[in-house]
């Protein structure tokens, strides 16, 4: 899954795919605004097939957040 994201991660900010890891942080580290953290989080939802929680994304602050949580929705 983190192949996946990964590629989802680097078609919206501008960061070496290495530099995508669990402990990245979406803000901090890889330098998401909220409009691309949530374009992002519309293009997981159709990856995944799954549907996000506006009130539970606020939680996801790293990429192992959102594996985790996508995990916890399949």
């Amino acid at each position: 899954m983190l192949e996946e994201l990964r590629d989802i991660i680097c078609q919206y900010v501008e960061v070496k795919p290495e530099q995508v890891t669990e402990d990245a942080r979406f803000i901090e580290d890889l330098g998401f605004n909220s409009y691309d953290f949530m374009s992002m989080v519309g293009e997981i939802e159709e990856q995944f097939d799954i549907e996000v929680e506006e009130r539970e994304v606020v939680n996801v602050k790293t990429v192992g957040d959102a594996i985790e949580y996508i995990k916890s929705l399949q």
